[in-house]
């Protein structure tokens, strides 16, 4: 039987170790890979600043010294020879923008103030349109002509394929750390199988011992419990029925000489405690029989038709049951099993009860549950878990007086945790008690 638990957490945060793992570390992964594209930016700007400071101051001052050479009026034809790939001249008046002092600036200038000549006077600002993102460097030649060098920043272009190299690491390492992540989170998902696997009967194979050490070493321990848990359950069971089935003898004999007594009173009441004497043994007897485990094979069942001999068995014995709903299919179980279970249940409810029903419904694609209500004084809340523990009884209308073992309900949930199912208690709408089988269609 699965074990219900609720995972913590917000309800975004993935509920399985797996989940948690695989999103924490993608997450690293790609802020890890953001990160480096940034340094890679950073590095790329870094170097095409220092490249652009190194060579500009001697471009421009080899442009500088053509265009004094040649004649004012060639060099217009110049201008496009000396354009470079961040910036270009420009001759004649121009309308200047702010001052600019900025660092990015004031190296420029000192650059190109010291590849010139000392009597060039160079200054930097603005363009004159805000929205150009541009350094001017002002200058006049010999000849008093001004010269203006349009200086537009820009980082070296990245390797086309650069972008692709980092996505396709990123996917490799992604890759390879679900595969990682799953390698080490599948023993637990074994193990978890495992335990809830672990029925009364402990007919669960065993894990297999390999893999890692530690997985290996978690699996042996988890076989020695559960052979340790199936020797000891085995144990109390063989002597629960050795007990038991040593009383029946004992009875007989008590019985017999009950038979004699000449007071009649005496009589009835000695067999009446040897009646509830034997209906104790004999449920001891199941009960330790049941808890080694189902030897019934599972076969398809039509529910419908064995709800429906059971309500009429009891009815055709003047008790009264009613039977709700149908399935209309069949589904894979052991049907003396489940038909037991579901008997003491609704001996248990006729006992202590009265309105008896048999309700029937699909719960889930794979599930079905069946629900035996009641009429009867129910049972605390605080009381629900514990009355499914053999030999135990309340202080109310279900006890010794009314012929109760304590094993009715007990047996019960035993049978269905062999089935696959849950067994649970709650009260029922108007007063009264539902206990609720919720059985896999395939056992």
């Amino acid at each position: 039987m699965k074990a219900d638990v609720k995972a913590d957490g917000p309800a975004w945060w993935p509920h399985s170790l797996f989940g948690r793992l695989t999103l924490i570390l993608v997450c690293g992964l790609v802020l890890a890979h953001g990160l480096s594209y940034g340094l890679i930016l950073y590095q790329q700007g870094q170097a095409s600043k220092t490249s652009m400071l190194y060579s500009l101051g001697k471009d421009v001052a080899s442009s500088v010294a053509i265009l004094e050479r040649v004649p004012a009026a060639e060099r217009l034809f110049w201008l496009d020879k000396l354009e470079r790939r961040n910036y270009r001249f420009l001759l004649g008046p121009m309308k200047a923008g702010v001052p600019l002092s900025i660092p990015l600036a004031n190296e420029v200038v000192d650059s190109i103030h010291a590849a010139l000549d000392a009597s060039y006077a160079v200054s930097a600002t603005t363009a004159p349109d805000p929205r150009q993102r541009r350094i001017d460097i002002h200058l006049r030649l010999n000849d008093g002509m001004p010269l203006t060098i349009m200086l537009t920043p820009s980082p070296m272009p990245l390797p086309a394929w650069l972008v692709p190299a980092l996505l396709i690491q990123l996917v490799v390492l992604i890759l390879c750390m679900w595969w990682a992540v799953r390698l080490a989170t599948r023993p637990l998902v074994h193990l978890a199988r495992a335990a809830d696997l672990m029925g009364p009967a402990m007919t669960a194979p065993a894990l297999p011992e390999d893999g890692p050490l530690e997985v290996a070493r978690a699996a042996a321990a988890f076989n020695a419990m559960r052979g340790r848990i199936a020797n000891f359950l085995n144990e109390r069971m063989h002597i629960l029925a050795a007990v038991s089935h040593d009383l029946q003898t004992p009875i007989t004999r008590l019985r017999l000489r009950a038979d004699l007594l000449d007071d009649p009173l005496q009589r009835d009441k000695m067999l009446g405690d040897l009646r509830a004497m034997q209906m104790l043994v004999e449920e001891g007897i199941a009960y330790a029989r049941d808890a080694k485990g189902l030897t019934e094979t599972p076969c398809r069942t039509n529910l419908d038709a064995l709800l429906a001999s059971l309500v009429y068995d009891y009815t055709d014995a003047g008790q009264g049951l009613r039977l709700h709903g149908q399935l209309a299919l069949s589904v894979t179980t052991r049907p003396h099993a489940l038909r037991r279970v579901i008997t003491n249940l609704v001996d248990n409810a006729l006992k202590f009860g009265s309105d008896v029903e048999i309700e029937v419904s699909r719960e889930a694609p794979q599930r079905y549950s069946i629900a035996v209500l009641d009429r009867g004084p129910g049972i605390a809340p605080d009381e629900r878990q514990a009355v499914l523990q053999p030999f135990y009884r309340i202080d109310n209308s279900r006890n010794r007086d009314t012929g109760g073992t304590g094993l009715g309900l007990a047996i019960a949930q035993q049978l269905t945790l062999a089935l696959g199912g849950t067994l649970t208690l709650a009260e029922r709408d108007g007063g009264g008690l539902a206990v609720r089988l919720s059985l896999p269609l395939a056992a």
